[in-house]
């Protein structure tokens, strides 16, 4: 927890420099060796190191410099050693590809329905590897979380990587938001600005998935204790898996479902409306066959073939080409909404300015919402993923058939009601 410590600090300096009569001066940081490089990261303050008092009242009573005065500040640097799923590696699943690619452009949260083996959790990989890097601040603040917890290392520079945070379905709920005598981030703030991928969502605790309603929507989280509350931000894509039916083979093709429809049922309420409803995409991931996966094969030999003949990969996109689109997508996002702000993240009056909707698409829209019952939350979820495709199409203007793609988007609407 260091870093806080130190930006606490900078924020007291920033508020002396504003102090008409100067009689505050600055403060500097005193800290052990194995801090200094943590807290060099907030390069405004002036910081020292020192292994002992005595070595720090001997420098202050002579005056002297300390021992690090000549130390580098720390800066960024980029985290090369992850190593993430790259988008040309998955096969075929080319609509789960498109839908994960809205959600990463408006920031939406997304679950992945298919049997064992389909690919959701590869996707889910791939997904974390097409998003925007950390902007400065962004950056910051998430390795602010990690220094709170003790994850920092003594030789820290700044996390640019998003994180992906990945919890077994066994995790408690003070592990999921946060808590303690000593209250500490849990797995929903690690993932601040990054991915919280959820594995096989029916198994978690529905204690577990219900204390996830409240941040999903605010996009932060209080702990209220004896001692007092603290927030926490909760800025974070959530991409969760599940099987359709306990055996996991409902509507698989060439596999037959052993459940019953009562069992298929109970699984399925494991997950709650109102949770389901903060889920803006829902994606099927179908059981590949052969020809596909002999087709991906063919395509990397094609692509080996014409790299060596004419220097020209022919082969699917890679994880930067999608990028490149989520992050054309975003900038036009935060033109209109303000830095770092996505599609996501709207609110009701933001919803009503920006996805307006065509007289063709108010009527399809309106028809779908009786037919399947929707809640309010999902008729302005439905508009906002279709403002973030049409983002993504260059269009200013929601069309019938951007709606229409974010319609059939959410799948479990229309199981599950």
């Amino acid at each position: 927890g260091i870093l806080t410590r130190a930006l606490a600090l900078n924020r007291e300096n920033k508020a002396r420099e504003s102090d008409p009569a100067g009689l505050n001066p600055e403060l500097c940081l005193l800290v052990p060796p194995e801090n200094l490089a943590e807290v060099r990261l907030v390069t405004e303050l002036e910081v020292h190191s020192s292994p002992t008092l005595r070595q720090v009242v001997e420098a202050v009573e002579r005056k002297s410099d300390f021992e690090d005065m000549f130390i580098s500040q720390v800066g960024r640097t980029d985290d090369a050693s992850e190593n993430r799923v790259d988008w040309s590696d998955i096969y075929g699943q080319q609509h789960a590809k498109r839908a994960l690619e809205i959600a990463a452009a408006g920031g939406h949260n997304a679950v992945l329905i298919g049997p064992p083996g389909s690919g959701k959790t590869l996707l889910a990989k791939a997904y974390a590897g097409v998003l925007p890097e950390l902007s400065e601040e962004e950056s910051l603040e998430v390795t602010q979380l990690y220094s709170v917890c003790g994850f920092l290392s003594g030789q820290e520079t700044l996390i640019q990587q998003r994180p992906f945070r990945s919890p077994h379905h066994t995790v408690t709920k003070a592990g999921m938001i946060g808590g303690g005598r000593n209250p500490r981030p849990g797995e929903i703030s690690l993932a601040n600005y990054g991915v919280l991928f959820l594995d096989e969502l029916p198994e978690f605790r529905r204690e577990v998935l219900e204390c996830l309603r409240q941040p999903l929507e605010d996009r932060e989280l209080t702990l209220t204790r004896q001692g007092g509350s603290i927030t926490y931000p909760a800025h974070v894509s959530v991409i969760a898996s599940m099987n359709p039916c306990p055996c996991g083979f409902y509507g698989s093709q060439g596999r037959d479902c052993r459940c019953t429809p009562l069992q298929i049922q109970t699984y399925r309420g494991r997950i709650s409306g109102p949770l389901l409803d903060r889920f803006d995409i829902h994606i099927d991931v179908p059981r590949l066959n052969y020809s596909e996966i002999s087709q991906k094969n063919n395509e990397i030999n094609s692509e080996i073939n014409s790299e060596i003949s004419t220097g020209i990969n022919i082969g699917t996109e890679s994880s930067q080409t999608v990028k490149g689109r989520v992050i054309t997508a975003r900038q036009r996002q935060w033109a209109r909404l303000g830095a770092a702000k996505t599609n996501a993240e709207m609110n009701a009056k933001e919803t009503r300015k920006y996805c307006q909707l065509t007289p063709g698409g108010e009527s399809l829209l309106r028809k779908i919402f009786d037919s399947e019952h929707l809640s309010a939350r999902a008729h302005d979820r439905i508009l906002r993923t279709a403002r973030t495709i049409a983002d993504l199409a260059g269009s200013p203007e929601i069309f019938p058939e951007h709606l229409a793609e974010s319609i059939q988007l959410r799948v479990l609407d229309r199981r599950c009601r």
